[in-house]
């Protein structure tokens, strides 16, 4: 792993599998990832961040970062009054077009190399102020999965996360760690505010955006998470990630710039292939 660390931010260059210690931080933190896809896991769940999105972790929350690909992994602490416009809780936003070049600047080499070209404080400070300006008006985005509580539903989604493709129905999967198909119901909606089937499709698409980060086709992907047919993975993985599969497979994401692990984010992706 290649690090840069400074203390308003940091870069971070991951090879695929690489995981991070468990850490807290007295600030809430952004954490971004300009080529790759990384997982950010919580006592509350876990966030996929694939290229087009950004995670959120309030100060003092304990997590873990893992690459899955090789990750360019950008990092971007906030002060309280700043941290205070976000949700007092883990969450993934979408970026905007001008957040993501704010981001890029804001952990780019500008920030740790000794030149006199460096921003100041004030400079900082105003880039700091629009990115977050931008995340707050940045409907957050159903990639952060949340963590069971209830030892049923916790036996529920460890066969889920080991077997995606798993199609039992819920009263199947109820039948397995004994309770009723609808106790597990109420408990989705009321411990993790939403449906078994909404849970399910989410953790699907989680994996499936490690498998296309791993080099998988749309077609292998779609049959390992579960679903049947590819057009019906099509539509669930582009309207909960806002891309094709095959977009993001290939890193060319229709409306967003990608950058190569070690890039310094200067230059736009290829065309999205159609």
């Amino acid at each position: 792993m290649t690090s840069h660390v400074w203390p308003s931010g940091g870069r971070h260059i991951r090879l695929s599998g690489e995981e991070s210690a468990a850490q807290s931080h007295p600030r809430g933190h952004l954490v971004y990832a300009a080529g790759g896809v990384l997982t950010v896991r919580t006592e509350r769940g876990t966030s996929i961040v694939p290229a087009n999105r950004v995670a959120w972790t309030p100060a003092e929350f304990t997590h873990r970062h893992r690459a899955h690909g090789d990750t360019d992994m950008r990092i971007v602490f906030l002060t309280p009054s700043l941290a205070g416009l976000l949700p007092g809780r883990p969450a993934v936003f979408q970026t905007s077009g001008l957040a993501r070049e704010v981001l890029l600047a804001l952990t780019g080499p500008r920030n740790y190399e000794d030149t006199e070209s460096g921003y100041s404080r004030s400079q900082r400070s105003r880039l700091l102020r629009v990115l977050v300006d931008e995340l707050h008006e940045a409907p957050e985005q159903p990639l952060h999965l949340p963590e069971p509580r209830d030892d049923r539903l916790r036996a529920v989604a460890r066969i889920l996360y080991e077997t995606p493709a798993e199609n039992a129905t819920l009263a199947e999967l109820g039948r397995t760690v004994g309770a009723g198909a609808r106790t597990l119901s109420r408990l989705f909606r009321d411990e993790l505010g939403m449906t078994f089937y909404e849970w399910r499709t989410q953790l699907r698409v989680h994996h499936a955006l490690v498998l296309l980060a791993g080099g998988h086709d749309t077609t292998r992907t779609a049959h390992a998470c579960g679903w049947a047919n590819p057009s019906g993975f099509i539509t669930a993985f582009t309207t909960i990630v806002g891309t094709t599969p095959g977009r993001y497979r290939t890193g060319r994401q229709a409306g967003t710039h990608g950058t190569r692990p070690g890039g310094d984010g200067s230059g736009p992706a290829p065309e999205a292939d159609r």
